[in-house]
């Protein structure tokens, strides 16, 4: 398994290279993708919108768009200054953090968790 080059850190904002901490679920299956097989995780979560509009990194406005589609159990807005696109994908991993945020697998493990998963399914990150 391999996770994002900023591995001390959760993720905060677009760019910093962390993977997100807290509870996700899927949002988004890709059977073509450039990594094997992705599965799309709905962040940012409530948490990392929270903590998104208390920091100023967004208003009002986008932190219910994101609270919305979350609840309706879509994707959230990925182009924010929270950053977006955190799969967990397939491609074999070439040392302990080496993705921009992502979680990535062998292939092999990748297949197993992509054929349980489905839509909605919750996914804890924790460090």
């Amino acid at each position: 398994m391999a996770i994002g080059r900023n591995a001390q850190a959760d993720k905060a904002v677009e760019g910093d290279c962390a993977t997100p901490l807290g509870e996700f679920t899927v949002c988004a299956r890709n059977p073509r993708s450039r990594f094997f097989l992705s599965l799309c995780l709905a962040y940012p979560n409530e948490a990392h919108a929270a903590r998104g509009l208390r920091d100023g990194l967004i208003d009002a406005a986008v932190h219910a768009r994101i609270v919305a589609a979350l609840r309706a159990g879509t994707l959230p807005p990925q182009k924010t200054r929270l950053g977006g696109e955190i799969y967990i994908h397939g491609a074999q991993p070439s040392g302990p953090n080496w993705t921009q945020g992502c979680i990535a697998l062998g292939d092999s493990a990748m297949l197993e968790v992509y054929d349980r998963a489905r839509l909605g399914t919750r996914v804890l990150i924790v460090s």
